[in-house]
């Protein structure tokens, strides 16, 4: 487990706050002004709020950007006697969100991070604002989204490997242990600055899972996938129309060999026809560690276009 104080040699210099109102400490970074407009930014696999800490630190004079990490990852909590399915974390994440009724919402989506924060705005669509969308898929009751998640799999490097390992019976046994093989794990998925990798790099990412009981997160976002028991989902018609009209952008690094972009944006444009969509060539799943100042640029532009 992380120290709730630990900063990474100064990479992460924020206070770590908490939340137990969904059973288990919760933590989040909760930057900017109180009163400023909410950027809410949602992880994935195997990433914690470490992964938004250049976004954060370039939109908290104007924006209260907050960044919880999720049951089981980062500085929260693994509860042994929880389940770590999509939908236990989008449970999680409307409890936060009202805990500290957060309006007016701008999400930040990665991996994950994109069907949670979609699973937010159905059933809450009156606190979103504006979405933002890098290298997280929006399922939102597409009638094809299953079957673009299907045609995925095969093409991906690392979800392949979690059929595999899951038919073969050495999922857990990976998983377990993923605070030794992060790196092969990350690479994995995607990142292609290799220059990010030092020892506080990977102490970050690494130092979460240092026992199979603190690997759960990780490990049952894997094994829901392999099962088939996440569950998006679904809104109305109504919620549909009412995010639909909602400001968009999307920002896809092309070299994403985990969630490929020719399966995943065209549920983006479906959703948000008119909505522009900028592709990061040379940039991989990690988009945020390898493309951090153009991220910026572009979500800076965007909040303050709309």
């Amino acid at each position: 487990m992380i120290r709730p104080d630990e900063t990474f040699d100064g990479s992460f210099p924020f206070a770590p706050h908490f939340s137990d109102v969904s059973g288990f400490a919760m933590h989040y970074v909760d930057e900017g002004p109180s009163d400023g407009e909410v950027v809410l930014c949602l992880h994935g696999e195997p990433t914690w709020g470490y992964l938004f800490r250049h976004l954060i630190k370039a939109l908290r004079a104007t924006h209260r950007v907050v960044a919880p990490d999720h049951m089981g990852f980062g500085k929260s909590a693994t509860p042994r006697d929880r389940s770590y399915w999509i939908q236990d974390h989008i449970d999680n994440l409307e409890r936060f969100v009202l805990a500290l009724d957060l309006r007016g919402i701008t999400l930040v989506l990665h991996d994950f991070g994109g069907p949670m924060g979609m699973g937010l705005a159905a059933r809450h669509p009156d606190r979103i604002r504006r979405i933002v969308s890098v290298n997280g898929p929006t399922p939102f009751g597409h009638p094809d989204q299953r079957e673009r998640l299907t045609a995925n799999a095969p093409e991906a490097p690392w979800f392949s490997w979690i059929l595999r390992a899951e038919a073969e019976g050495r999922l857990e046994g990976v998983l377990n242990e993923l605070g030794y093989n992060i790196l092969s794990t990350l690479k994995l998925n995607g990142f292609e600055n290799n220059a990010l990798i030092d020892d506080t790099w990977l102490r970050a990412y690494g130092s979460r899972f240092t026992t199979p009981d603190t690997c759960a997160g990780a490990l049952g976002w894997a094994k829901g996938f392999a099962l088939g028991i996440h569950r998006f989902e679904e809104p109305n018609e109504s919620t549909w129309r009412a995010i639909q009209e909602k400001p968009a952008i999307a920002i896809w690094g092309m070299a994403d060999r985990t969630l490929h972009a020719r399966h995943f944006l065209p549920l983006f444009s479906a959703l948000f026809p008119a909505a522009p969509i900028h592709k990061l060539d040379g940039v991989g799943h990690y988009s945020f560690e390898d493309a951090p100042e153009e991220i910026e640029r572009l979500v800076r532009a965007f909040l303050q276009q709309h």
